[in-house]
Protein backbone atom coordinates (compact mmCIF):
# COMPACT_ATOMS: atom_id res chain seq x y z
CA UNK A 1 0.00 0.00 0.00
CA UNK A 2 1.87 3.65 -1.03
CA UNK A 3 2.46 5.71 1.80
CA UNK A 4 -0.70 8.12 2.95
CA UNK A 5 0.62 11.57 2.43
CA UNK A 6 -2.33 13.57 1.11
CA UNK A 7 -3.23 15.09 4.53
CA UNK A 8 0.03 15.47 5.82
CA UNK A 9 1.32 19.31 6.04
CA UNK A 10 4.99 20.16 6.10
CA UNK A 11 5.97 23.94 7.66
CA UNK A 12 8.27 25.63 9.32
CA UNK A 13 8.17 24.73 13.60
CA UNK A 14 6.60 27.24 15.44
CA UNK A 15 7.10 28.09 18.87
CA UNK A 16 3.34 26.78 19.69
CA UNK A 17 4.96 23.66 18.29
CA UNK A 18 7.41 23.43 21.64
CA UNK A 19 5.68 21.27 23.47
CA UNK A 20 4.65 18.64 20.88
CA UNK A 21 8.02 18.50 19.62
CA UNK A 22 9.17 18.36 23.68
CA UNK A 23 6.91 15.39 23.86
CA UNK A 24 7.94 13.71 20.61
CA UNK A 25 11.75 14.29 21.23
CA UNK A 26 11.32 12.87 24.90
CA UNK A 27 9.96 9.35 23.76
CA UNK A 28 13.07 9.01 21.90
CA UNK A 29 15.15 9.80 24.75
CA UNK A 30 13.49 7.38 27.31
CA UNK A 31 12.28 4.67 24.55
CA UNK A 32 15.23 4.46 22.10
CA UNK A 33 19.06 4.70 21.85
CA UNK A 34 18.16 6.84 18.70
CA UNK A 35 19.58 9.92 21.12
CA UNK A 36 22.13 9.75 23.15
CA UNK A 37 20.77 12.63 25.43
CA UNK A 38 19.40 9.97 28.56
CA UNK A 39 17.00 12.56 30.73
CA UNK A 40 13.96 14.34 29.71
CA UNK A 41 13.69 17.62 28.96
CA UNK A 42 11.00 20.35 29.84
CA UNK A 43 9.41 22.39 27.15
CA UNK A 44 11.41 25.79 28.58
CA UNK A 45 14.81 23.65 28.64
CA UNK A 46 14.34 22.79 24.56
CA UNK A 47 13.14 26.77 23.91
CA UNK A 48 16.49 28.00 22.84
CA UNK A 49 16.95 24.53 20.68
CA UNK A 50 13.66 25.81 18.76
CA UNK A 51 14.68 29.28 18.38
CA UNK A 52 18.15 28.41 17.12
CA UNK A 53 16.11 27.47 14.02
CA UNK A 54 14.64 30.21 12.22
CA UNK A 55 12.16 30.22 9.03
CA UNK A 56 15.39 30.98 6.88
CA UNK A 57 19.12 30.70 6.84
CA UNK A 58 21.06 27.34 6.75
CA UNK A 59 19.51 26.08 10.20
CA UNK A 60 15.98 25.12 10.11
CA UNK A 61 13.22 23.03 11.52
CA UNK A 62 10.33 21.26 9.37
CA UNK A 63 7.22 20.17 11.03
CA UNK A 64 4.83 17.39 9.67
CA UNK A 65 1.32 17.72 10.88
CA UNK A 66 -1.60 16.38 10.57
CA UNK A 67 -4.24 18.78 8.05
CA UNK A 68 -7.15 18.08 9.99
CA UNK A 69 -5.68 17.54 13.84
CA UNK A 70 -2.49 19.53 13.65
CA UNK A 71 -1.17 16.47 15.34
CA UNK A 72 2.81 16.84 14.98
CA UNK A 73 4.00 13.67 13.39
CA UNK A 74 7.73 14.18 12.99
CA UNK A 75 10.03 16.63 12.39
CA UNK A 76 13.36 17.38 10.77
CA UNK A 77 16.54 19.79 11.35
CA UNK A 78 19.53 21.05 10.08
CA UNK A 79 21.98 22.50 12.85
CA UNK A 80 25.47 23.43 12.46
CA UNK A 81 27.68 20.66 12.36
CA UNK A 82 30.33 22.11 14.57
CA UNK A 83 31.32 25.33 15.92
CA UNK A 84 34.35 26.03 14.42
CA UNK A 85 34.19 28.54 11.85
CA UNK A 86 35.34 26.77 9.07
CA UNK A 87 32.70 24.08 9.50
CA UNK A 88 29.73 26.95 9.07
CA UNK A 89 29.35 25.57 5.03
CA UNK A 90 28.46 22.19 6.79
CA UNK A 91 24.93 20.74 8.70
CA UNK A 92 24.20 17.78 10.61
CA UNK A 93 20.34 16.81 9.90
CA UNK A 94 18.13 14.51 11.60
CA UNK A 95 14.49 13.46 11.17
CA UNK A 96 12.12 12.16 14.45
CA UNK A 97 8.75 10.57 13.48
CA UNK A 98 6.04 10.04 15.92
CA UNK A 99 6.49 6.35 16.70
CA UNK A 100 2.38 5.86 15.54
CA UNK A 101 3.62 7.60 12.32
CA UNK A 102 5.69 5.02 10.99
CA UNK A 103 5.27 3.97 7.74
CA UNK A 104 3.14 6.84 5.83
CA UNK A 105 6.10 8.63 4.10
CA UNK A 106 6.93 11.24 6.82
CA UNK A 107 10.67 10.97 7.00
CA UNK A 108 10.83 11.21 3.39
CA UNK A 109 8.47 14.38 3.22
CA UNK A 110 9.77 16.24 5.99
CA UNK A 111 13.08 15.44 4.03
CA UNK A 112 12.02 16.70 0.87
CA UNK A 113 10.84 19.91 2.11
CA UNK A 114 14.06 20.62 4.38
CA UNK A 115 16.30 19.95 1.15
CA UNK A 116 13.96 22.15 -0.60
CA UNK A 117 14.10 24.91 1.76
CA UNK A 118 18.16 24.02 2.06
CA UNK A 119 18.19 24.69 -1.62
CA UNK A 120 19.63 28.54 -2.04
CA UNK A 121 21.32 28.46 1.41
CA UNK A 122 25.35 28.35 0.75
CA UNK A 123 25.78 25.10 1.63
CA UNK A 124 28.31 22.39 0.77
CA UNK A 125 27.56 19.27 2.68
CA UNK A 126 25.11 17.71 5.17
CA UNK A 127 26.09 15.24 7.73
CA UNK A 128 23.75 12.59 9.98
CA UNK A 129 24.76 10.29 12.78
CA UNK A 130 22.41 6.96 12.91
CA UNK A 131 22.84 5.10 15.88
CA UNK A 132 22.92 1.86 14.79
CA UNK A 133 21.19 -0.60 14.36
CA UNK A 134 18.51 1.27 12.16
CA UNK A 135 18.35 0.36 8.83
CA UNK A 136 15.18 2.80 7.95
CA UNK A 137 16.95 5.68 8.71
CA UNK A 138 19.73 4.79 6.65
CA UNK A 139 17.62 3.68 3.74
CA UNK A 140 15.91 6.86 4.07
CA UNK A 141 19.20 8.72 4.19
CA UNK A 142 20.46 6.57 0.94
CA UNK A 143 17.34 7.57 -0.82
CA UNK A 144 18.35 11.49 -0.07
CA UNK A 145 21.82 10.65 -1.39
CA UNK A 146 24.14 10.49 1.55
CA UNK A 147 26.50 7.73 1.41
CA UNK A 148 27.99 6.12 4.77
CA UNK A 149 31.24 7.29 5.16
CA UNK A 150 32.15 5.70 8.59
CA UNK A 151 31.05 4.13 11.63
CA UNK A 152 32.33 4.79 15.58
CA UNK A 153 32.08 1.63 17.33
CA UNK A 154 30.93 1.69 21.19
CA UNK A 155 30.70 5.32 20.99
CA UNK A 156 27.53 5.65 23.08
CA UNK A 157 26.04 4.34 26.25
CA UNK A 158 22.71 4.40 27.32
CA UNK A 159 20.42 1.59 28.76
CA UNK A 160 23.44 0.06 30.05
CA UNK A 161 25.20 -1.02 26.80
CA UNK A 162 27.15 0.65 24.40
CA UNK A 163 25.88 2.04 20.60
CA UNK A 164 27.44 2.63 17.30
CA UNK A 165 27.09 5.73 15.13
CA UNK A 166 27.08 5.70 11.60
CA UNK A 167 28.02 8.48 9.76
CA UNK A 168 26.28 9.62 6.66
CA UNK A 169 27.79 12.79 4.22
CA UNK A 170 25.46 13.95 1.60
CA UNK A 171 26.87 16.65 -1.07
CA UNK A 172 24.62 19.81 -1.27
Amino acid sequence: MPPRTAEVQVRPGVEGDLKALTDLYNHYVRETPVTFDTEPFAPEDRRPWLLSHPEDGPYRLRVAADADSQEILGYATSSPYRAKAAYGTSVETTVYVAPDAGGRGIGTLLYTSLFDALAGEDLHRAYAAVAQPNAASGRLHARFGFRHVGTYREVGRKFGRYWDVAWYEKPL
